[in-house]
């Protein structure tokens, strides 16, 4: 998973699948409809064999498609499921442990949500990628900071450890978090429940983010 230079989607699954095996079927589409850098796996509230049966029914279709899975919390269950990395949070396990189980060569990504001190920290500290937010109002990320785009700005004029601006992105209003410097957009909503179809979505984002 890298950003070389133009920013780049970074999908997120919905809380829930009901249907994992419809899911895997339409997600070729998908993820061939755009460029999308990674998936990550993040689904809550669930136990560890549904975070296996994900993982094992999703993997194949992202390695096929050169896309990086992405395991949201569990360090543990990405070194055993063969994920290519995790991503935590503030209130997960810090950094230094989820390195040292996922190993040197798998991606660590960690949220600073508004805290460029934090995220300075984890990027002295090795992290692969630095998630800021929210940026919106988001149905995933309920009762969090809100961030503003000269987050990003001030970052990517500061250090080259890639960011990731998260929360209520759309097709519609990514175009300022673009302007300013995001590396990655982390989206799941925007294209899962996008009105077209997640295939139209990831396309619209993909236009914008060629601009």
């Amino acid at each position: 998973m890298n950003s070389d230079a133009a920013c780049r989607l970074y999908l997120i699954t919905p809380p829930a699948i009901d249907d994992l095996s419809e899911f895997a079927a339409r997600l070729p589409a998908v993820l061939d409809a755009g460029d999308v850098a990674c998936l990550q796996v993040r689904l809550k509230p669930v136990d560890d064999d549904t975070v296996k049966r994900a993982v094992a029914a999703l993997l194949p279709v992202c390695d096929a498609a050169d896309v990086a899975v992405i395991l949201n919390d569990r360090p543990d269950l990405a070194a055993t499921l063969g994920c290519d990395g995790v991503h935590i949070g503030p209130e997960d396990t810090p950094y230094a442990e989820a390195r040292r189980i996922v190993g040197p060569d798998a991606t660590v990504g960690v949220s600073a949500k508004t805290s460029r001190h934090t995220a300075m920290a984890l990027a002295d500290a090795g992290a692969d990628y630095i998630a800021f937010g929210a940026f919106y109002p988001s149905s995933t990320k309920v009762n969090t900071e809100h961030a503003t785009p000269d987050l990003l700005e001030i970052w990517t004029e500061t250090t080259t450890v890639p960011c990731v601006a998260i929360g209520g992105i759309t097709p519609e209003n990514c175009a300022p978090l673009i302007s300013a410097g995001a590396d990655f957009l982390a989206v799941s909503a925007g294209v899962w429940s996008h009105v077209d179809g997640p295939e139209v979505a990831v396309r619209l984002f993909s236009q914008k983010m060629a601009r």
